[in-house]
């Protein structure tokens, strides 16, 4: 070990890097995070996501913010960067799934997940903060308005998510952690949590792990991209790795360090193609299952403007602050921007329900044809933010697409098991018409989904999924590296089942499962 740097490398510091971060710091080991993204703090976030510059993670074309967007042929990923990753721009729900989740999937005989993961959800509860939403807004009413008509109200219910409400505006001392953690403000229900909160309301999990793995010495290494992980000595990796990386913003300074073990939390988009890379490169035992068994929730995002003269505020609020539960296997939440955040509207269009390209495209022109004036509104509205709740429509039904390395693009994907995912659900565009007759809106779509019938979400899963061996996943149930030593998956890649809802809670509650079945360090 003297000849090692740390004990362990995260890559990554979103919900499973942060939570490993900690708890390997608790228990007396060297720890070093490295970040792609930069540091932020509430003074760094955009006041609207119409400042690219602060809001897009493009680096190509000198954008440094925190969101990112990543184009595949089936699917289109919104995703965080930054230290605290997707806490940054995520929209705060902490949901836990159905029983479901836990019994199907890969990883369905490794344990009896439900009951070996309970008390781990209740210390992510604790550690980010949960908390019932307080208050109703236009977009909460709304759907309670759309609950009622389709005989759903009992279904209606408030989120549980990580934002400190207190006193709205008044800054305390830390709420959550005894004195150890940051002062918390009052959440002032700005709708602005996913363009980067600037309140300090937003329990991001640099105000949380990170701040208290910090606390213990842990480092963070921001605004550096890993490039390659090669073994030192014995090929699995029981002497320790090299971990190479390049500087993400700025001159292209490379640099390595060795580690006695490394943890992959990059998120899918980030993880996935890592490892593809590394399994042709520099760890080829990596299982054949890389890339395998990835699921888009069976999600659609849908835009309902209200064209109404007389309109009321729909982003007042947190982001999602409601749920309705519309079936057995579905749900749908009002997503809200804050004030002034119409960049989005530049990349919708009206959504067709059609599985053909040509007519959804036709459908579009015949809704020019016969709606023009409500459709001209909603283009050119004044105040879009203040107008529009984003439909955000969940499901349990499971179908799995395969992430490859592309030759032209740097990845591509292929369907896999059942059907292809669609933006375009039948249930979820029926929802969104309701809402819209409501609100006097047409249901608009990313333009990428309504003209190739693709999926956006926000919530990639799989790819470095649980088995049972090599043949069957990426990882043990512990979340440990088929092949190699001291080496792990703990982030949205590790989910091997269909959650149907928002996923950070649970990829908070496996990573700390996964943590405390790693011993404490021993001082020799």
């Amino acid at each position: 070990m003297s000849q090692l740097d740390f004990d362990y490398v995260i890559i990554g510091s979103g919900f499973g890097g942060s939570v490993s971060a900690l708890r390997l710091s608790e228990k007396g080991y060297k720890v070093l995070v490295i970040e792609k993204g930069k540091w932020f703090t509430g003074k760094d976030f955009p006041k609207t996501n119409w400042n690219l510059r602060k809001w897009l993670w493009q680096p190509n074309m000198k954008l440094f913010g925190f969101f990112k967007m990543t184009f595949l042929n089936h699917v289109t990923v919104l995703s965080g960067v930054g230290v605290g990753g997707g806490s940054l721009t995520y929209a705060n729900t902490l949901p836990i799934p159905k029983t479901n989740f836990f019994t199907s999937g890969s990883w369905a005989n490794l344990n009896n997940w439900e009951e070996a993961l309970k008390l781990h959800y209740e210390m992510a509860y604790k550690m980010l903060g949960s908390a019932i939403n307080p208050s109703f807004f236009e977009a909460d009413e709304t759907l309670r308005k759309l609950a009622k008509d389709i005989e759903k109200e009992t279904s209606f219910e408030a989120t549980n998510v990580a934002v400190y409400f207190g006193e709205a505006g008044r800054t305390v001392d830390d709420p959550y952690f005894g004195g150890k953690g940051p002062d918390r403000t009052g959440c002032v229900f700005c709708g602005g949590c996913m363009t980067g909160c600037r309140y300090n309301a937003k329990n991001t999990l640099d105000k949380n792990y990170l701040y208290l793995a910090q606390q213990l010495d842990a480092e963070i290494l921001a605004e550096k991209e890993v490039m390659d992980v090669t073994v030192l000595g014995s090929k699995n990796g029981t002497d320790g790795y090299k971990i190479d990386f390049i500087s993400s913003i700025g001159k292209k300074e490379k640099g390595s360090i060795n580690a006695k073990g490394v943890i992959f939390s990059g998120g899918v988009v980030g993880t996935v193609p890592l490892l593809l890379k590394l399994k042709n490169k520099s760890l080829p035992n990596l299982s054949e299952m890389v890339g395998c068994s990835i699921r888009t929730n069976n999600e659609s995002l849908m835009l309902v403007t209200s064209t109404n003269k007389n309109f009321k505020d729909f982003s007042k609020g947190i982001a999602i602050g409601s749920i309705l539960q519309t079936s057995e296997n579905s749900h749908l939440e009002p997503v809200r921007y804050g004030e002034g955040s119409a960049f989005f509207r530049t990349l919708t269009i009206p959504v067709i329900f059609s599985k053909y390209a040509l007519l959804r495209l036709l459908g579009v022109l015949f809704l020019f044809l016969k709606f023009p004036l409500k459709l001209l509104k909603t283009i050119f509205a004044k105040n879009y933010a203040k107008r529009t709740t984003v439909l955000l429509f969940m499901q349990t039904v499971d179908s799995t697409i395969r992430l490859k390395l592309g030759k032209i693009t740097k990845m591509k994907t292929v369907s896999e098991m059942g059907t292809t995912p669609s933006g375009i659900i039948p249930e979820a565009f029926d929802l969104s018409k309701k809402y819209g007759k409501i609100v006097n809106g047409i249901p608009f779509g990313n333009f990428v989904d309504v003209l190739l019938g693709t999926p956006t979400t926000a919530h990639i899963l799989g790819g470095a999924v649980m088995g049972e061996d090599s043949s069957k996943g990426v990882i043990d149930k512990h979340n440990r590296v088929f092949g190699y030593q001291n080496m792990f998956v703990c982030d949205g890649s590790m989910i091997s089942a269909n959650p149907g809802v928002n996923p950070s809670l649970t990829i908070t509650a496996i990573t700390e499962y996964a943590m405390s079945k790693i011993p404490n360090k021993t001082i020799k």
